[in-house]
């Protein structure tokens, strides 16, 4: 199992998915973090993004990674209720 780092825009609340060099609206996007502490610390002093946290991740069908936990899927891919709430594919800026 792999773990992706995820947290929260600062100024807007936006989840967003850690790409290995930035961050991004998209789950899609996301990549596994291999030096999750040291990822942490370095991310948290950026004061663009607040809550970081690891998930545990699966490969998702078709490719890409999907969190394992409802939650994190939930945050991920957008409401359940109304579809047109979903995030669409873009990067943070």
């Amino acid at each position: 199992m792999v773990k992706l780092l995820t947290g929260n825009a600062l100024l807007r609340g936006d989840v967003l998915w850690w790409t290995g060099s930035g961050w991004s609206l998209a789950l899609a996007d996301a990549v596994p973090v291999e030096d999750g502490e040291s990822l942490l610390v370095r991310e948290a002093a950026s004061e663009r993004v607040n809550d970081l946290a690891l998930v545990d991740a699966e490969a998702a069908p078709g490719g890409g990674y999907r969190p394992v936990k409802i939650r994190e899927r939930i945050r991920g891919f957008g409401p359940t209720v109304r579809a047109d709430l979903a995030v669409a594919n873009g990067d943070y800026r």
